[in-house]
């Protein structure tokens, strides 16, 4: 039986353990004292606490569902819900917008429908970048009302250096027909992963890693700073493995391996990899119907508010309804507090979180450089997996389906 290291406990670390575990001997190394990477949750005064984003699942993928059910009971132990998100611009616009334009006022529509014509006209332009396939694909309106400053607040970056393999797959994909037919009917959008999503009763995306966690041979508190190999065999903190899964960052790993693999070559690109860190705020929030509420508004930072106490009434430690509001990057108290004033729905602050690594930003040659990586590693034994590791910006349910796909592979 092999003997695999899995070094990183949160969901592509866990995954991958439980795919591997029946056919070798598996141990996950962790740095914290519990599971859960990015989706880990604590409690402050009762109230569930997501530090990272408001984790729920669905997927596409009929293997990635069948897996996940395997661990838990869907009936009893989770929520179904409808997804009902808004843009807030004054009030509330329906989610995704482009489905909502009978919502603004008159002159607006009137605006957008010229755009729209116009885009029917123009239908085989190409967009080479982010912001021109969100000017081509809704118009010059919508891109400056909402699409431009939400993304710019989210990726605080001119939009036309975003390439568009970094959102490949992530992004609304309407026609001008489609658009109209939904305005038409006033259609709800039912076609995305998380138009429908499960959420835990009790815990929420902490219940989810602590059943994965639940029969793993988990080392928690582990840090390990050198990767060692020795006569064919790996060297994880004093053990002996046959194989190493690296769910950890990516640019952590060149001073793991030096002296064992040869990435040197890539070092300086895996050092320029950018990325995005989250301030995620607890905060108590006028009750209200919504999951989520996409904030373009440029007079304060924030891009979104995540209404986790709607996910389920037992995230709520007291009677208000309580949320998570994110900040892109490192935002101080004081100045989260300044913010908290002039965003919708009374926010009452809680608590604040800054992580560092929260979203990897991709440019057009980061795909080619991890995938060259993986080529050197893999006939050394050493396989990549998780957001930080591919520098992926993978969901829940991606990054499970890539742990699923990986461990057909080793």
């Amino acid at each position: 039986m092999r003997k695999i290291a899995v070094i990183g406990g949160g969901i592509s670390g866990l995954s991958i353990a439980q795919c591997l575990k029946e056919q070798n001997e598996v141990t996950v190394f962790e740095g914290d004292s519990k599971p859960g990477g990015l989706i880990k949750c604590d409690r402050i005064d009762g109230t569930l606490y997501h530090m990272v984003g408001g984790h729920v699942f669905n997927s596409r993928r009929q293997d990635v569902l069948d897996w996940f059910w395997g661990f838990f009971n869907r009936e009893e132990e989770f929520t179904k819900a409808t997804r009902n998100a808004i843009v807030y611009m004054g009030r509330p616009i329906g989610y995704p917008i482009e489905n909502h334009i009978y919502q603004f006022d008159a002159e607006v529509q009137k605006q957008i429908i010229i755009d729209l014509l116009q885009i029917a006209e123009n239908k085989n332009r190409e967009p080479n970048n982010f912001e021109e396939f969100l000017r081509f694909r809704f118009g010059e309106t919508l891109y400056n009302v909402y699409f431009k400053p939400y993304n710019e607040k989210v990726w605080k970056r001119d939009l036309s250096q975003v390439p568009l393999t970094w959102l490949a797959g992530k992004l609304p994909m309407p026609s001008v027909e489609e658009i109209i037919f939904d305005n038409f009917n006033k259609a709800n959008e039912t076609t995305m992963v998380h138009s429908t999503f499960y959420y835990a009763k009790y815990n929420g995306s902490q219940f989810l890693v602590d059943r994965l966690a639940e029969g793993l041979h988990i080392k928690f508190n582990a840090k390990i700073e050198k990767l060692e190999k020795k006569e064919g065999k790996w060297i994880v903190n004093g053990e002996v493995f046959d194989k190493i899964i690296f769910c950890g960052n990516v640019k952590d790993l060149p001073s793991m391996v030096e002296g064992e693999i040869d990435i040197l070559t890539h070092k300086k690109t895996i050092e320029e990899l950018e990325f995005h860190g989250t301030t995620s705020v607890l905060c108590e929030v006028e009750r209200n119907p919504f999951s989520w509420i996409y904030m373009p508004d440029e007079t304060h930072h924030s891009h979104r508010i995540i209404c986790t106490g709607n996910f389920s009434e037992t995230n709520n430690g007291h009677d208000a309804l309580t949320a998570t509001i994110e900040f892109t990057d490192e935002v101080d108290e004081k100045s989260i507090r300044e913010n908290l004033k002039k965003i919708p729905y009374s926010p009452k602050y809680l608590a604040h979180r800054y992580t560092k690594y929260t979203y990897p930003i991709q440019n057009g040659s980061t795909r080619a450089v991890i995938d060259s990586i993986k080529e050197v590693m893999k006939p050394e034994g050493l396989f990549l997996l998780g957001r930080f590791a591919e520098w992926e910006y993978y969901n829940m349910d991606a990054a499970i389906g890539a742990a699923i796909d990986l461990s057909k592979t080793i």
